[in-house]
């Protein structure tokens, strides 16, 4: 068997870690910064806390969103209702319009 060779890293907040591992959480909102990822990407994912490592996740999908168009389903690949969504949103990033959406799987 071929060991896995990795494409890069993600960081996600702890409190995101159990919902990921799960499969309920399919989809990261992130900024510029991080609109490098490519699809089939494979990352290894760490807490953005203590950079523990807690799985490995292949990049599906990348696409630019605008923050206005924000919907339930997208709250739902979160795991989260729509306000909540725009509320970590904007507690993480402040006022922004441009998000790059961030589809993955678990490997």
């Amino acid at each position: 068997m071929t060991p896995l060779t990795y494409d890069g890293k993600i960081t996600f907040f702890e409190r995101f870690e159990a919902d990921i591992l799960s499969g309920a959480k399919t989809i990261t909102l992130r900024d510029e910064s991080e609109s490098h990822f490519r699809v089939g990407d494979r990352l290894s994912v760490s807490t953005f806390e203590t950079g523990r490592h807690f799985c490995d996740i292949q990049v599906v999908r990348v696409e630019e969103l605008a923050f206005e168009a924000l919907n339930s389903r997208h709250a739902a690949q979160e795991n989260m209702t729509l306000e909540q969504l725009k509320a970590v949103i904007t507690e993480i990033y402040g006022e922004i319009q441009t998000l790059y959406l961030i589809e993955y799987r678990l490997l």
